[in-house]
């Protein structure tokens, strides 16, 4: 007796889809944006370039002030849509503007901080929310958030975003958010073969991508070994301002006299 031939069903199984985010309450990033009478990073940035156009950098790139630590910054990630993905909490010294990172690393996140659980970070790009305002902009791309903001301020006609690290959210995910743009990624000294390696990721999505490599051709062996980036490069010129606050730390009477008499600071423009 013959046996009817029996067809075998494959089931292929469901494509496995990622987690959706987790996101913070805008109301909490607001709530930050403040108090930077004693935030450090805010301190070392208005030596430099003044209160007014820190204030103005703190406002654009959603900058806030913690109660970690007596006042660490916060880099807010906020992505294209406006919704904030979670906040990086980092404590400057404010002299040097450099990271403390001893006795141990001062660095942690708002969600952690928070006690939120079961979050589901995936992180965006340093300003990635600045991207939709300026749609035309040549995008250049960092590691660091407060190398972003300096570069902003020196070179305003491109718009400037870090990833938050070497690796940070250089990754396929978060780079849809640049999306028909052109962009140049500035990687800190060292790191450079590395993001050249990012560059077939970022082509399938970009109009145009690049590596610049101006500092590792400029750097000597001891700013290799330190790893700078092109922040540390705009802030070895003394502005006048920080200038004139050297001048007041040798001498704090300065500042009376400058309080006493009204007087202000002229900046050629």
């Amino acid at each position: 007796m013959m046996k009817e031939k029996q067809d075998t069903i494959q089931i292929s199984p469901a494509p496995r889809q990622e987690p959706q985010p987790s996101f913070i309450d805008n109301v909490i990033m607001e709530q930050t944006l403040s108090r930077y009478d004693i935030n450090p990073l805010y301190t070392f940035l208005a030596r430099c370039i003044g209160h007014e156009k820190t204030d103005r950098l703190c406002r654009l790139y959603r900058i806030g002030t913690s109660r970690k630590w007596g006042g660490a910054a916060v880099f807010w990630q906020v992505d294209c849509s406006g919704r904030v993905r979670t906040g990086k909490i980092m404590l400057y010294d404010a002299k040097t503007g450099k990271r403390v990172k001893h006795p141990q690393p001062h660095v942690c996140w708002v969600h952690t901080e928070m006690r939120q659980k079961n979050y589901n970070l995936c992180q965006c790009f340093f300003g990635e929310h600045l991207l939709s305002l300026y749609p035309d902009r040549q995008v250049f791309i960092v590691e660091s958030e407060k190398t972003a903001v300096i570069a902003s301020h020196f070179m305003p006609d491109v718009q400037w975003i870090a990833t938050g690290g070497k690796n940070g959210c250089l990754n396929e995910r978060a780079v849809h958010a640049l999306a028909g743009r052109d962009v140049v990624l500035m990687p800190d000294l060292g790191a450079t073969k590395e993001w050249q390696g990012k560059l077939p990721m970022l082509a399938k999505v970009c109009r145009s991508v690049s590596v610049n490599d101006v500092l590792e051709t400029m750097a000597t062996d001891e700013q290799r070994s330190q790893g700078l980036d092109i922040a540390d490069y705009l802030l070895m010129e003394d502005t006048p301002r920080l200038i004139l606050q050297k001048m007041i730390d040798r001498n704090p009477a300065l500042q009376t006299l400058i309080d006493e008499l009204g007087l202000e600071l002229v900046e050629e423009p």
